[in-house]
């Protein structure tokens, strides 16, 4: 009698907590486990299974109430150990698994626990007349603040009614004019690039601008590799980008439909019809390529986490300031960079920016770059001219920084010397030493002086 008094105590318990919560999540990952042994294995010294089963179904009934997505792993003995073979073992550490290659939802993950899916409430459906809806929508646009434009715009979105968006921009741009239009257009693009899918119910396309070198364009391939070995990523952030290099000014020119188009796409594995891969010759010539990819957000509640602390972990805490993580990736990202630029034959990593904000971060890099101040345009001028005294061979550039100067002297491919430059670092737009960096995306540069 004592120990069903006890389950049911820690039955109503998880479910009290389970109801607090609800509402400052999406989703809920529950384990499931099949036998005795495997929980065990998982959290040694408990063996109450019934107690654990009846736990969970408790947890998931709660959250299905208030109408957060439920998701469930079966719990694996061999895939728990090999994951945490290379993991500190502490009971913090074992309540963080999860076994992202087979989560189950829906139907799937309530039959686990031993549960009948709900009914479901009808998804919102829409009128024919677009007329009407795109009302609706100006109406919640000119309301921010009580949140219903993003709501209606996702739901418009995933409905494929982009013609009721297209209106909207339309109207507002006749109303209130053209910049007003173009502000609105701009909102349903950052909108159309993220959407509620994915294991935490969130993914978004990301993009990864890249200046060129003028000579051969690196593989793209080996960049992201790097990036995903490299440790500036979150545990919880998986990253996916396509093979190939894209075309910002073909990025630029994605409606918000087409932009929804490639998430979709890529998110189902497919090559994306709207986005071809660009000619690597011509964003050489242009200086910057783009690697374009998802990110898909796995920062997903665990249970088990929640019921040891009683309450949300911090990581879930929208109102949490930087972290010393956060510090230490940033870091990581920056020594990356730095290899993918000794390494990529001059190429620069920019920053990994939201899939609308390309322009504005190849902008800001030219702009940081000094790329419209003399010293950077005299040497282009300097590169240029050594071109056609060559007489149409290739050339290359060997750079050296002395006593605050950047000397550069220009060569054939055969080694001969076409002519040389050197610049003070008050005429420079960056120091001496990070001039390279921006020299590399219009002529090859060598570390050795051909023939040496």
């Amino acid at each position: 009698m004592a120990k069903s008094t006890t389950r049911d105590h820690r039955i109503t318990e998880a479910a009290d907590l389970a109801r607090d919560i609800a509402p400052d999540i999406d989703v809920i990952l529950l384990t499931h486990y099949p036998d005795v042994e495997t929980l065990d294995t998982l959290r040694p010294g408990e063996t109450d299974l019934p107690a654990v089963q009846a736990v969970n179904r408790a947890v998931a009934l709660a959250m299905l109430d208030a109408g957060v997505d439920v998701l469930v792993q079966r719990a694996d003995r061999a895939a728990f150990r090999r994951w945490l073979s290379d993991r500190d073992d502490t009971p913090e550490e074992r309540r963080r698994w999860i076994d992202r290659g087979r989560l189950l939802r829906g139907s799937a993950a309530l039959a686990a626990l031993g549960l009948k899916e709900p009914t479901v409430l009808p998804h919102q459906t829409f009128g024919k007349a677009p007329g009407p809806i795109a009302d609706q929508l100006l109406e919640a646009y000119n309301d921010q603040d009580s949140g219903n434009f993003d709501r209606l715009v996702q739901e418009l979105l995933a409905a494929g009614r982009t013609e009721v968006l297209d209106l909207a921009v339309r109207k507002r741009g006749e109303r209130d004019g053209d910049k007003a239009g173009d502000d609105l257009d701009w909102a349903l693009l950052v909108a159309a690039e993220g959407a509620a899918i994915g294991p935490s119910g969130w993914t978004e396309l990301v993009a990864l601008p890249v200046a060129l070198p003028a000579s051969e364009v690196p593989d793209g391939d080996e960049i992201v590799q790097g990036l995903i070995l490299s440790g500036a990523l979150a545990d919880c952030e998986e990253l996916r980008l396509l093979p190939g290099w894209r075309s910002p000014d073909a990025l630029a020119e994605l409606s918000f439909g087409a932009v929804r188009r490639v998430l979709l796409d890529m998110a189902d594995g497919k090559a994306p019809r709207d986005l071809p891969p660009g000619d690597t010759d011509e964003l050489a010539r242009r200086g910057f390529g783009v690697l374009v990819g998802l990110r898909i957000d796995w920062a997903i509640p665990v249970w088990e986490e929640i019921a040891a602390a009683g309450d949300l972990p911090e990581e879930f805490d929208e109102q949490a300031t930087d972290t010393p993580e956060e510090a230490r990736r940033t870091a990581l990202f920056d020594q990356w960079r730095g290899r993918v630029f000794q390494n990529g034959q001059g190429c620069v990593p920019l920053d990994l920016v939201p899939f609308s904000q390309v322009a504005a971060e190849i902008e800001d890099f030219l702009a940081e770059a000094g790329e419209q101040t003399g010293g950077l345009d005299e040497i282009r001028a300097f590169v240029a001219g050594c071109r056609d005294k060559a007489g149409g061979d290739e050339i290359v550039c060997h750079h050296q920084t002395m006593a605050g100067s950047l000397e550069l002297s220009v060569y054939t491919g055969a080694g001969e010397l076409v002519d040389s430059l050197t610049m003070r670092a008050s005429r420079l737009p960056a120091p001496p030493e990070d001039m390279p960096r921006l020299i590399a995306t219009f002529v090859r540069l060598v570390r050795d002086r051909p023939g040496y």
